[in-house]
């Protein structure tokens, strides 16, 4: 025999089971039941707007951190391309000291041709004269020598090479020489 036996269900009143059961079944006032519904509808909306606005900070940064990728992307490239615009600076100089008017102006054609491509593209020439200021977020001192001049004194007596920017983050410092 089985020791459980079941019930036919007209012969269970849920009224005679425990007081205590019988009052956890019984559901609150409908005032704690709107006040309990405001409740989590507050909240709900409160995550929503939180979800909400961590989407859109998501958007933003994903898309700054695209537009950074595309601006730099080719920062490698151009930094190489340097090496060769500072070769065409050094071959017009000892060109133009040639008596061949057409060669400088061909290699100057060549020259311009290049640069306006790599300013096109973002690049940037640093503007730095003897007599500027040094700036240690511009300037990359090489040496320094005796001041030709008392205003000269800590401000740039030589520049050796240029400086170059790209979409506004320094890619290459000025090497200058500075007096003292």
């Amino acid at each position: 025999m089985n020791e459980y036996q079941e019930l036919p269900e007209e012969q269970i009143d849920i009224n005679q089971a425990d007081p205590a059961t019988k009052e956890a079944r019984e559901e609150p006032s409908t005032e704690e039941n709107q006040k309990s519904v405001e409740d989590l509808l507050s909240e709900e909306k409160e995550k929503y707007v939180r979800l909400y606005a961590e989407f859109e900070n998501y958007k933003k940064r994903t898309a700054k951190e695209k537009l950074e990728f595309f601006q730099f992307a080719n920062q490698d490239m151009m930094v190489s391309m340097l090496a060769i615009l500072d070769d065409f600076e050094r071959a017009l100089k000892e060109i133009s000291k040639t008596d061949n008017e057409d060669l400088v102006k061909g290699v100057e054609l060549i020259y311009q041709k290049f640069k306006n491509k790599l300013t096109e593209k973002g690049l940037q020439t640093m503007e730095v004269k003897p007599g500027d200021d040094f700036d240690v977020e511009h300037h990359e001192a090489i040496t320094q020598i005796p001041a030709p001049s008392e205003e000269l004194k800590g401000k740039i007596v030589d520049v050796v090479e240029t400086g170059y920017i790209l979409n506004g983050r320094v890619v290459r410092f000025a090497k200058v020489v500075i007096g003292q």
